[in-house]
């Protein structure tokens, strides 16, 4: 739980009832994600049900698809002035709030506000990074294959796909998560500490394309399914060992095309409230935390697209 804590301060000329110095304090319990709603006019919100609290940030020029189109770097930065029409609002309630408290066109009658405060200034930045993924079972950072800091130059297979978004980062139609130590047969949970190797040549099998080194290319196996696919190649009677693993078959009938790539898309996006003023809250900064994903965004915010992989 993220555990924010707002100083009320009484102000002498807004509550003469109030003695010059008080400070009423109020902790707000809210998780670290928010949620998003508005087609038009964009919504953040937090809800404690157990405090009847609600936090907000409403921005009606900017909408969810805006913030996603991120640049060439895969992100999206941009900082919003709060008064006038962006708000920052706190509201405390005799009742429990719901999501349609800030969804709905039209509020739901009798909300039973105790307090309502709405931002007189402060900013508000909003971030987006678009994280991608083979989902290959290795880490990211273990695929810069010459350890310079730049995922993008690493293509094993140059199929114009970086291995870190490739699926078969040496090209030989056999996907690379199933070329790993997926068992953990040596108890240490990273793949790549004890990686497949059939033939012995000290190059692991996700980037070995003749894996069995038989001088055959593993993709150019396909002697039984002429389907892109070498691990349901079996040419042996009775064997158990695809053709691309069996040094014994060396019949070569080449691949037409690498398999098909797909590329796992994640928006992460957060939110940043500074230099926050309310008519009787000050608080600097705020973390507003991370969107999470919920029905009306699961599509917008994970997505999957092709890999446009070049044969050769």
């Amino acid at each position: 739980m993220m555990r924010k804590l707002i100083s009320l301060f009484c102000l002498g000329l807004l509550f003469t009832t109030c003695d010059d110095g008080d400070i009423f304090e109020v902790t707000l319990d809210f998780g670290d994600t928010f949620s998003q709603c508005g087609n038009n006019s964009l919504v953040f919100y937090k809800i404690n049900e157990s405090t009847n609290e609600t936090l907000s940030i409403q921005i009606p020029s900017l909408t969810l698809e805006d913030i996603l189109d991120v640049d060439d770097t895969n992100t999206y930065e941009e900082s919003f002035s709060l008064g006038g029409t962006n708000k920052f609002n706190y509201r405390s309630y005799g009742r429990t709030p719901m999501a349609n408290f800030f969804c709905n066109d039209i509020p739901p009658a009798n909300l039973q506000i105790d307090k309502d405060e709405t931002s007189i200034s402060g900013q508000v930045t909003i971030f987006t990074e678009l994280v991608e993924d083979d989902e290959d079972g290795i880490q990211r950072e273990d695929e810069d294959i010459n350890q310079n800091g730049d995922l993008e130059d690493d293509d094993t297979d140059n199929d114009g796909i970086p291995n870190y978004l490739d699926v078969d980062d040496d090209g030989d139609n056999v996907l690379t998560i199933n070329e790993l130590d997926t068992d953990n047969l040596d108890g240490d949970d990273n793949p790549l500490t004890n990686p497949m190797d059939s033939d012995g040549d000290t190059i692991p099998d996700y980037l070995d394309t003749d894996d069995d080194g038989d001088g055959v290319l593993t993709r150019d196996e396909e002697n039984i399914n002429a389907d892109n696919n070498p691990t349901n190649d079996f040419t042996e009677i009775n064997s158990l060992v695809a053709d691309y693993l069996n040094p014994n078959v060396t019949i070569t009938v080449p691949a037409t095309a690498f398999r098909n790539h797909v590329i796992q898309q994640d928006y992460v996006v957060k939110a940043l409230l500074t230099n926050i003023l309310l008519p009787s809250i000050t608080q600097q900064n705020l973390d507003f935390g991370t969107l999470a994903p919920s029905s009306n965004n699961q599509s917008l915010l994970s997505t999957t697209r092709p890999g446009n992989a070049v044969f050769n």
